[in-house]
This record gives structure tokens, sequence and C-alpha cells, in this order.
């Protein structure tokens, strides 16, 4: 079996060049200006954005610098702040869970209008959203910037409230599920023998390094056991890819076989009986499957809010219909009404659910809507930047950057993307979070 645990065969980064990522950490990806140093637009108008999350915490930290006679409204019924990015370090035993806490309140600029509520529906029509608390707010611009909904209830027998019982863990939505999802491993690790069992959802889901990074660090720790051979790894995928680049799909699939996983392509979730603790699978051929688990991870399906789903804000066809925000995944700009756009997990486009996507669209947004609001036509341009940086194993990891058409962007010329690294878990483990904590006031 092979170990992982160690730094052998992880690409080695001298003390200079970790010097240099710890400069470069606050520009993950490209820098972007400055808050305070682009100039200032006289455009006025009511801006709205829904969501209180990344993307719109950013946007409008960026925005009152940009807009001194605009009024900017932010809707969000969350007084907490989640550093989502940590919840894998938490689930894995790494990190406390209240490193990742932080207010809504804390981060947003004290000029703009904060609604305490959620969005119930929209109406772009009338240029209205209706909110829980009754309130129907009017904008002239629109950014919707909700966030993602995770469908537990897609997955028969299976809820939120399934989540740290029965063995049953999820990595998604909650630092309080991060913990719960840690003491099931470390509940299963304890029993001393048994299946665990990864899974991947059928749809778009955010950061979808997530369920690969939760299957690593759980093979790190059951590695670092003199009893490895009493436990089965099993992994269960929807279609037959892990990841959406060639090379990295080819590259786990190939240290997974190394380290004794059992891979099952063309497997959905379809139901948990957690009292039991057994999953049930669906073939493509609608026969079904059921495994045992001592340890069950569950990625369940994801799609934009109801409240977004609902409207005529959705794409109306094509591979996002249904589920998620139209928009020109360049521009940003919604495809059928001008004056709205997206930004961060609500958007239907081929890749963009992370935090580094987020990063990156702000600045487009920023200088679209703009734009917009003087009569001109959207000018920026997103590449569909994204990254990941690809948990491998407890203390290594490969720095994923690519865009749109699986293009690999690499931020940094002193790493190699296709090689493990030490430095590029310092990243994730140390540097990440004071970056992104930057990208929320606006400052990068």
């Amino acid at each position: 079996m092979t170990k992982t645990g160690s730094k052998a065969g992880v690409g080695q980064v001298s003390r200079r060049d970790l010097v240099k990522l710890g400069m470069a950490a606050g520009a993950v990806a490209a820098m972007a200006p400055a808050k305070g140093l682009a100039r200032t637009v006289n455009a006025r108008g009511h801006i709205v954005i829904v969501g209180a999350g990344a993307g719109g915490i950013s946007l409008a930290n960026r925005l009152v610098q940009r807009l001194p006679n605009a009024r900017i409204t932010i809707v969000d019924g969350g007084a907490r702040h989640v550093y989502q990015p940590g919840l894998t370090l938490v689930a894995s035993g790494l990190w406390a869970s209240s490193k990742l806490n932080s207010t809504t309140q804390n981060w947003l600029p004290s000029t703009v209008d904060w609604k305490q509520a959620y969005a119930e529906a929209f109406e772009p029509d009338l240029k209205q959203v209706r909110l829980s608390t009754g309130e129907v707010l009017s904008y002239d611009f629109l950014v919707v910037a909700t966030g993602l909904q995770v469908n537990y209830d897609e997955i028969e027998g299976f809820s939120a409230n399934e989540i740290g019982s029965n063995g049953i863990g999820c990595v998604y939505d909650t630092p309080e599920h991060a913990v719960k999802t840690n003491q099931m491993i470390e509940q299963w690790m304890q029993r001393g023998e048994g299946a665990g069992v990864f899974t991947l959802a059928p749809t778009p889901i955010k950061c979808a390094g997530a369920p690969l990074k939760m299957c690593f660090t759980t093979l790190s720790r059951l590695e670092a056991r003199p009893d490895r051979d009493r436990f089965d790894v099993h992994f269960y995928v929807p279609g037959d890819r892990v990841f959406g680049i060639d090379y990295y799909n080819t590259f786990v699939k190939e240290r997974w076989q190394s380290q004794g996983v059992i891979r099952h392509d063309f497997h959905r979730l379809v139901a948990v009986d957690g009292p039991n603790r057994k999953a049930t699978f669906q073939q493509t051929d609608g026969t079904l499957v059921t495994q045992d688990y001592g340890f069950l991870h569950v990625v369940p399906p994801m799609s934009a809010p109801d409240a977004l789903r609902d409207s005529d804000l959705v794409w109306w066809e094509g591979p996002f219909a249904g589920n998620w925000l139209e928009v020109d995944q360049h521009t940003m700009q919604h495809r059928r009404y001008p004056e709205v756009f997206g930004l961060g997990d609500v958007i239907g486009a081929p890749v963009n659910k992370t935090a580094a996507s987020v990063k990156m669209q702000v600045p487009v947004v920023e200088e679209n809507l703009l734009a917009v609001m003087q009569g001109q036509a959207p000018q920026a341009q997103h590449n569909g930047y994204t990254s990941c940086p690809l948990i491998t194993g407890i203390g290594k990891a490969m720095l994923v950057e690519f865009g749109y058409g699986g293009v690999l962007l690499p931020s940094f010329p002193f790493i190699d993307p296709k090689e493990e690294s030490w430095a590029v878990w310092i990243m994730k483990d140390r540097m990440l979070q004071p970056a992104y904590y930057a990208m929320l006031d606006g400052k990068i």
C-alpha cells in the first residue's frame, strides 16, 4: 500500500520560493485594482445585491468606492459569515470550527443598507425582489449573488439532520456539519474496520474538489494506522470522471488505485438507510446497488435557490435550464435582463463555483455594471478562472488553476501545477484565509 503522509516524491519548493508565495498570497489569481485607486463614477441608481457571501460582500465594498452617488442595498438573512474553503480542513480534523466564523456586519460598508432577510421571489419584469419579511424591494440594477442551495431531500431517507449520526458526514454548508463529519470519521476508525464510502453529486457543486479532498485526507489518516488493511475505501461516481480536467482526472484515479480505493463509475446515490448503515446507488440502466458502510460522505445534488429557479431569471434552455441563473459567461450580465448581473455559485456556467472564481468575477461585474449604469456596453471579460488547491494527502496538495475550455492558468512560475507540493499545502492551510478576507474587504 502506497504511503501518502510523507514528503517523499513531493515537489520541492525553496525557502526563497516560499517567501515569494507569501508575498503573492494576496493575489492568488491576478491582482485586481486596489480599493480606492480606481476612478469614481457619478452614475446614480439603486443597486440591490442579493446575497452577502464572498461575492456580494466583495462587490459591495468595491462599489461604495466607485459610486459615491448611488444607493446600494444588500439582502441576506444570515448574521454569520463562514469561510467555506476551510470546511474540508475542519472535517479532516485539522482546524477548529471557530476559525471559520465571522459576522456579516463586520464586513459590510457602513454606507450600504443591509436588509437582514432572504429573497423569496424575483420579479425582473417589475424590477422587484420580494423579501421574507414581506417587503417588496425595487431596484434599478440587480446583482444576484445568493450562492447555491444544497438539496438534501433529493436523496431518499436523507436530510441535514442525519449528518453526525449513523456514520454519516457531509462537508457542505456549516462548520457544525464539518465537525460532525470529522467525528463520524473518527468513530469509524475507532471501530477498527469497515467500509468508508465517498460520493459525488450528479449536479454541479461548489468546490468540486472537496469530495476528493475528503477521500484523500481520510486515506492519510487510515494509512497512519497499523490496521489500514482492515478498512475498505469506496468512491461512487455518477459518471466516469472524478475531475473535469483530463490530467487531474487521470492523476486522481491512478493515485486512488495505488491506495486501494475501489471506484464505482456510473453510480448515483439515491437513498440512505442510516440506522442500518446502507447506501443505495442507481446505475444508468436503473439497477439499484446497496453498499454497507461504516462511514458515508454524502454530496447532495445542488442548484440555485428555489426563489431563483422559480423566476424568469433562470436559464430557460441548455445544460443549466431550470436550475441556475442565466448569464453571459464572459460579461456576467444576464442575457435577457441587461440591468441584472450574476456572481458566484448561483450562475450557470461551465466552471466557477469556488472562492477563487469569485475573486476574478467581482472586478468584471464591477466594471460592466458601471458601464451599463453609464449607458455603455459591457467590455470586461471573465475567462472562467477557477482554482482548487487539491489536497492529495495531509501535508501536500496540487495547485489546480484553469479556465473555460479546461485551459490551465497557473499563477506562480515556481509551482508546477502538475506536481504535489508541500508549499501548496502551506498556501491552503495558512495563506488563503488572509487573502480571502482581503478580498471581502475589497482590497484585492
